[in-house]
């Protein structure tokens, strides 16, 4: 195996925009392009607080420039791209259930928002583009392990909207050679990640004691801890190879819902009841029943493999959480 992606390319003084960037992955991407000494723009929606989300922690809000707006606004953004050499796009709406209740908002942000940073990127001459997909794309799978080839199936509005967005990133490919290559991660998890998504919530319940409450237990999920999701963009920011591609970074197993919560459970070291609650469900026919990642073309492209394993980050994880307990509410469901 070759050497870890990231150190493939170096980093200094490179002028780097991240979309997204005050969000679970976008920050942990930040801290991981400032320890590598690039110069980095960090885009974050616009709040009335000017809070910068997760750019807040280990001071890195001081060590980026930070420009708050609208990724939906076409003036915004291409004044934050002029002059960068590589963009990260991340700015996505990626609650399924908030798709279900505000579809043209997702629709919006994710799509539009998408085709602003790929215009902008081009009027600029970019170098390189990354864009952040899903492996919602591919719905419940035909085929296990899911190669980039399986077909593209939304079964939400959100998994929708990115298609929409992975579409656009290659057209301007085709179209005009624009140099993006589109990175899609299969459910990452790690610190910082709220709970809106299964893992925190699994694990802020678990820690509180009593039942863990859940949505549908049977589906299965191929989980990423987040610095080798991270590892991934670098690596495919760095590849020319990539260029007009779609790449996933997954783990290449999976697990249900209801095994990962006793598995949880077990780490923290608790016996709960798990129970299956009906206002925490996807409608059935919008449930992704299994995903499971076939990474061969970033391991062959990229020299990409995940390292962590699934015991050891939830393990980082339960320890962030019960660290950062006041950012978490185990009697409430988020969408």
């Amino acid at each position: 195996m070759p050497l870890r992606p990231e150190a493939q390319r170096s980093w200094d003084g490179a002028r780097v925009v991240v979309t997204g960037a005050g969000g679970f992955i976008g920050s942990h991407l930040v801290e991981q392009l400032v320890e590598r000494g690039a110069d980095v723009t960090a885009f974050v929606r616009y709040n009335s607080r000017s809070a910068a989300g997760f750019l807040e922690a280990n001071g890195l809000k001081s060590e980026v420039r930070v420009v708050a707006g609208d990724i939906t606004e076409t003036d915004t953004v291409r004044s934050l791209v002029d002059g960068a050499d590589t963009v990260f796009h991340l700015a996505a709406l990626v609650g399924i259930p908030y798709s279900y209740v505000h579809p043209s908002e997702v629709v919006d942000v994710n799509a539009i928002g998408t085709l602003n940073v790929l215009v902008a990127a081009r009027e600029s001459d970019v170098a390189k583009v990354v864009v952040t997909s899903t492996s919602e794309v591919y719905g419940s799978a035909r085929s296990i392990p899911m190669s980039e080839e399986h077909p593209k199936q939304p079964q939400s509005p959100y998994a929708a909207s990115k298609v929409a967005a992975d579409a656009l990133a290659l057209s301007f490919h085709r179209s005009f050679q624009s140099p993006v290559a589109v990175v899609r991660p299969f459910n990452t998890y790690g610190p910082r990640q709220s709970d809106r998504a299964i893992i925190p919530t699994i694990i802020s319940q678990a820690l509180r004691g009593g039942d863990i409450v859940l949505g549908n237990l049977a589906p299965r999920r191929d989980l990423t801890f987040v610095t080798d999701t991270v590892a991934g963009f670098l690596a495919v920011a760095s590849s020319p190879a990539s260029v007009g591609r779609e790449l996933n970074l997954g783990y290449g197993a999976s697990i249900s819902v209801g095994d990962l919560a006793a598995r949880i459970a077990s780490i923290v070291g608790v016996e709960p009841t798990i129970r299956h609650a009906d206002e925490r469900a996807r409608p059935a026919s919008s449930e992704v029943d299994d995903l499971v990642s076939d990474a061969t073309a970033a391991r062959e492209t990229l020299g990409w493999a995940p390292e962590v394993d699934l015991d050891e980050g939830l393990r980082r994880t339960i320890d962030w959480v019960r660290e950062h307990s006041e950012l978490y509410d185990p009697t409430a469901y988020r969408i």
